[in-house]
């Protein structure tokens, strides 16, 4: 048994100073060290997958290169995503976050590579599977259109471009909360509807506006604020 620690000679929190003084190395430890067996692993692998408007990914620049970083941004595992569903026909049956199972993520050359190990996938050649998670950056719902690009990301399976998540039924949408609503991602709002409806019948125009506002809930408030 080793034990070491160092002396405190100062009243601030230091954390390493506290791990130093608390740290307990055991016969065992010492033998594990000793044996260069591994210490901690990291199983199954995560892979973090971006979230960002058309053309609204993060670049990193300098007084040198900003105008090419400007022209050409650099690809984002989004928009290789969407690149990879143009050119491969099984990606075309993929959610993004499904990906990752599939595929791995090149970080020097920034593109998606299908797996080259795992459980071979039935149907498929050359095709491998594994244990990868993949997680989505959250995206804060005061940040519209990018929280309803990320809804429409978990629930539409492969989209070859920005478009084409805004098109619902051959129709192209303004926006992606509206292609959110069309495809009845969002809350319904007829109970709102039919609430709002009852209360007109008894109620006094003041007392239904307090009722939408402290039940402002609903998927369109505009809508039914102008019923």
């Amino acid at each position: 048994m080793a034990v070491f620690g160092v002396e405190n000679t100062t009243a601030s929190n230091e954390e390493v100073t506290q791990y130093q003084l608390g740290r307990y190395i055991s016969s065992n430890e010492s033998v594990w060290r000793i044996l260069s067996f591994s210490i901690h692993e990291r199983y199954p692998t995560v892979v973090h997958l971006a979230v960002h408007l058309e053309n609204g990914q993060r670049v990193h620049f300098t007084s040198e290169n900003v105008r090419a970083r400007t022209m050409s941004p650099p690809p984002t595992t989004l928009t290789e995503f969407l690149t990879l569903c143009r050119n491969d026909t099984f990606a075309r049956t993929l959610l993004y976050s499904e990906v990752p199972t599939y595929f791995t993520w090149n970080t020097s050359t920034r593109k998606f590579r299908r797996r080259k190990q795992g459980r071979a996938v039935q149907g498929h050649l050359n095709l491998y599977s594994t244990n990868a998670l993949s997680r989505l950056y959250t995206v804060h719902p005061k940040n519209a259109e990018c929280f309803y690009l990320r809804l429409l990301l978990i629930n539409v399976r492969g989209p070859t471009s920005f478009q084409e998540l805004k098109t619902v039924n051959e129709h192209v949408c303004a926006t992606f909360r509206e292609a959110c609503q069309k495809l009845n991602l969002l809350e319904n709002d007829a109970h709102w509807d039919i609430s709002l409806a009852d209360a007109s019948n008894t109620a006094q125009p003041q007392k239904i506006r307090t009722l939408i506002l402290t039940t402002c809930f609903s998927a369109n408030p505009k809508d039914l604020w102008g019923k």
